[in-house]
C-alpha cells in the first residue's frame, strides 16, 4: 500500500532538505498498524506505516506563502471530450487535474458500469485536483480526517495529466497511466505528480481516481442487471478504469501523447489492479504494456463477496449480505441479525436494490466501520465474477494465454514484509516511546525474508512463468534492493525498513522531498547513490513505455534487462548495482526454505508457513502436517 509519506505534491515541494528535528521527529513519529493489501475474511494483515513521517507535512506545505495555482494560457487544449486549460509545475510541465472521465456514478448510476463524461461545451478550468473518490479518512494514504471521517465525493472519477510545455506539433509521446494504490480503500490521483518522469522519461503521465471500498465492489443479486452482464461482476472500480483508459485512448493526442502507445502502471492494489486488467476482456486493445510493481493476483470469490457467513460456501463478514442485514439494523428496521435476515427475504430484487441506492455514503460506509482500521477497509475487492475477471485460478488463466497479451514488467521490493513488521509489537519496541528497535534481529529478519520472496513468488516469478508458458515471451522481472536509509540514535533503518513496501516509488517519480522527518531514510548521505539509481529506474520504466521493452534504459552503459527467466536487481553501485539474477522462486519453493529454515524455532517455523499459506494462489496446505504442525 502506498504510504503518505510517498506521496507527491511537486507544486509545494520545498527548496531543499532540511536536516531532521529531532525533538519534532520524537513528537510526531510513531509506529502504527494498518490494514493492507492482504486483509481478508480471516485476519487482518498488518501494514506497518512511518506516522508523523511526513504525514501532514505535504498538506502544511502548501500553507500561507504558496502561491495558488493559476492558469498557463500555453496550457488550452481542444479535444473530442472539450476544451480544457490547466496550469505549470514548479518544473515547467503542464498539468490539467482533475478532468471528467466519465458521468457521475451516483443516484441510479451507482454500482453500474460507467459511462461516459458528456462533452463539454465550454472551457474546462484543469487547475484543481478533482474530489476524492468516498473513503474513510487515514493518514496513511488517502484523505486527512478524524478517525472513521467520511472524506470525499461520489461524483469522483477525474483524472490528471502531465505533459512536457515543450512538444512538437507532429510528435506524439508515450502514455503512462498511473492507478494509485491503497488497498482499493483509500488514496487519490493528486497525491502523486508525474513532473520528474515527464521531464526525464519525456513521456506524458496520466493519474486517474476510481471508485473503491463498497462503492467500488459489491456484488449482490438485487443489482444484476440483465442487460449488461458486465455490471453484474460487482467490480465497478475495474470498470472505471476500463472506462478511464478508453477516455485516454479518445483524447491524449490533444495533450501530446501518443493513444495507439499506453502503458499502466501501479503499485500495490495499484499493481493488482494492472493484473486485473490483463485478465479483463474488457479493456483489450486500451493499453499496450503494462507494470506491475508489488502487485498481486489475489482476488475474493463471488461467493466470498455475496454469501452470508452461515451459507455454503461462507461469505466474508463484510459481504453485500452481511451489509444489508448491517443497514437494516442501523434504519431500526430489524433489532437484530436474525430479523434483518427475515426482513430482507421479504423484499424484491427492485425493492432491494432501490434500498441500496437510496443510502447515503454515510450510512453505506458506516456499515463497513466494524472493519475499518485507520482509513483502510477489511472487505472483498477484485471479486473473481466470471465476466471481468476468471472465476477460477488467475494463474490458470494466465498460462492458459487468456489475458491481454502486451509486454509486461512484474517486480517486487526485497524486503517488502520489513515495512509490515516494523509495526508488529511481537517483533519491535519503542524506544523512546516512538523510535522502533528490532527485538530479536535473527526472527527479525526471518520472518521478513520468507514473506518478501513469498511475495516475490505470487506477485512476480509466478505469473512470469505463467505468462511465458503460454507462448508469451515479453515479459521482464525485477527485483528492488535499495536499502541505505542509515542510522538514527540507533535505530538501522536500512535493517528495519530496508528495501521496503513502496520505497521504490519515488525512484520512479523522482521526488523524495515530502517533508523533513523522511530525511531519516532519504539523506544527503545517499542522495548520489538514490539519483543514479534513480535515472536508471526512469530509463528503464520510459524506455518500456517508449518501445516495448525496458533494454539499457536508454544509456549503452547501463546493464540491459535480461528477458525471463532470469532478472535485474535494481540497486546502487554501493549495492552491487544493476545486475541479473536467477533467484527466480515458485510458491512450493518458498514453502521448502520455510520448512528448512534452521534459523527458526518449530513453532515460529509453523507460524512463518501458516502466514504464507494465506497469501499464495495455490498454497499446499499439507506441509503444515509435513511439518509437524
Amino acid at each position: 500500500m502506498p504510504l503518505r509519506d510517498l506521496h507527491y505534491r511537486g507544486a509545494c515541494a520545498t527548496p531543499r532538505r532540511q536536516r531532521p528535528d529531532l525533538r519534532r521527529a520524537a513528537e510526531a513519529v510513531s509506529f502504527r498498524v494498518v490494514g493492507g493489501q492482504f486483509m481478508n475474511n480471516r485476519r487482518i494483515q498488518k501494514v506497518a506505516v512511518l506516522c508523523g513521517m511526513g504525514v501532514g507535512l505535504t498538506l502544511a506545505a502548501c500553507t500561507s506563502g504558496e502561491k495558488p495555482d493559476i492558469a498557463d494560457p500555453t496550457s488550452q487544449r481542444t479535444a473530442p471530450a472539450g476544451s480544457y486549460i490547466g496550469t505549470r509545475d514548479m518544473s515547467g510541465n503542464h498539468v490539467w487535474r482533475g478532468i471528467p472521465y466519465a458521468a457521475a456514478p451516483t443516484g441510479d448510476r451507482r454500482w453500474r458500469a460507467p459511462v461516459p463524461a458528456a462533452p463539454r461545451a465550454n472551457l474546462f478550468s484543469a487547475i484543481d485536483p478533482g474530489p476524492a473518490c468516498p473513503q474513510f479518512a487515514s493518514r496513511f494514504g488517502g484523505e486527512s480526517g478524524a478517525s472513521k471521517e467520511l472524506r470525499g465525493d461520489e461524483n469522483c472519477l477525474t483524472l490528471d495529466i502531465y505533459a512536457p510545455r515543450e512538444i512538437a506539433p507532429d510528435e506524439t509521446l508515450p502514455v503512462m497511466v498511473w492507478i494509485h494504490g491503497g488497498g482499493n480503500t483509500i488514496g487519490n490521483s493528486s497525491f502523486y505528480q508525474g513532473a520528474e518522469l515527464v521531464r526525464n522519461g519525456r513521456v506524458v503521465v496520466v493519474a486517474i481516481q476510481y471508485r473503491m471500498g463498497p462503492l467500488g465492489f459489491l456484488r449482490h443479486a438485487s443489482l444484476r442487471n440483465d442487460r449488461d452482464p458486465v455490471e453484474a461482476s460487482g467490480n465497478f472500480a475495474i470498470l472505471d478504469m476500463i472506462e478511464s483508459l478508453r477516455w485516454v485512448r479518445t483524447n491524449i493526442r490533444a495533450f501530446g501523447g501518443n493513444p495507439d502507445n499506453i502503458t499502466i502502471f501501479g503499485e500495490s492494489a495499484g499493481g493488482r489492479n494492472v493484473f486485473s486488467l490483463l485478465l479483463a476482456p474488457q479493456a483489450a486493445g486500451l493499453f499496450h504494456r503494462a507494470i506491475s510493481q508489488s502487485g498481486s493476483l489475489g482476488a475474493h470469490t463471488a461467493a466470498e463477496a455475496e454469501n452470508s457467513t452461515d451459507a455454503t460456501p461462507p461469505g466474508h463478514p463484510r459481504s453485500s449480505t452481511e451489509v444489508l442485514y448491517t443497514l437494516l439494523q442501523q434504519d431500526g428496521r430489524a433489532a437484530n441479525r436474525e430479523q434483518a435476515r427475515t426482513q430482507l427475504a421479504t423484499m424484491s430484487d427492485s425493492e432491494t436494490a432501490a434500498y441500496l441506492r437510496s443510502k447515503t455514503t454515510q450510512e453505506i460506509f458506516d456499515a463497513y466501520a466494524d472493519g475499518e482500521m485507520l482509513g483502510m477497509i477489511d472487505m472483498p475487492r477484485t471479486l473473481r465474477d466470471g465476466t471481468v475477471l476468471p472465476a477460477g485460478d488467475p494463474l490458470d488463466s494466465l498460462q492458459a494465454g487468456n489475458f491481454n497479451h502486451v509486454p509486461v514488467i512484474l517486480g517486487t521490493n526485497r524486503d517488502e514484509q520489513k515495512l509490515f513488521l516494523a509495526a508488529d509489537p511481537d517483533m519491535t519496541t519503542a524506544w523512546l516511546g516512538w523510535l522502533p528497535r528490532i527485538k530479536d534481529p535473527r526472527r527479525y529478519e526471518a520472518f521478513a525474508r520468507h514473506a518478501s520472496r513469498n511475495w516475490k513468488a505470487v506477485g512476480a516469478d509466478e505469473p512470469a512463468a505463467a505468462m511465458r508458458a503460454s507462448g508469451h515471451p515479453d515479459v521482464w522481472v525485477y527485483r528492488f534492493d535499495w536499502d541505505e536509509e542509515g542510522e538514527l540514535l540507533g535505530t538501522d533503518f536500512s535493517q528495519l525498513i530496508g528495501a521496503g513496501h513502496a520505497i521504490e516509488i519515488p525512484f520512479i517519480f523522482g521526488n523524495y522531498d515530502m517533508g523533513s522527518e523522511l530525511s531519516l531514510l532519504f539523506t544527503d548521505e545517499n542522495k548520489a547513490g538514490r539519483k543514479e539509481l534513480e535515472s536508471a529506474m526512469i530509463g528503464y520504466w520510459s524506455t518500456f513505455a517508449k518501445t516495448g521493452t525496458p533494454g539499457n534504459g536508454g544509456d549503452p552503459a547501463r546493464a540491459t534487462w535480461p528477458r525471463g527467466p532470469e532478472f535485474l536487481l535494481l540497486d546502487t553501485e554501493a549495492g552491487g548495482g544493476l545486475r541479473p539474477s536467477t533467484d527466480t522462486l515458485t510458491e512450493r519453493l518458498v514453502l521448502q526454505e520455510i520448512v528448512q529454515d534452521s534459523d527458526l524455532s518449530p513453532l515460529e517455523r509453523c507460524e512463518v508457513l501458516r502466514r504464507t499459506l494465506e497469501r499464495q494462489i495455490r498454497p499446499d496446505r499439507g506441509v503444515l502436517a509435513k511439518a509437524g504442525c
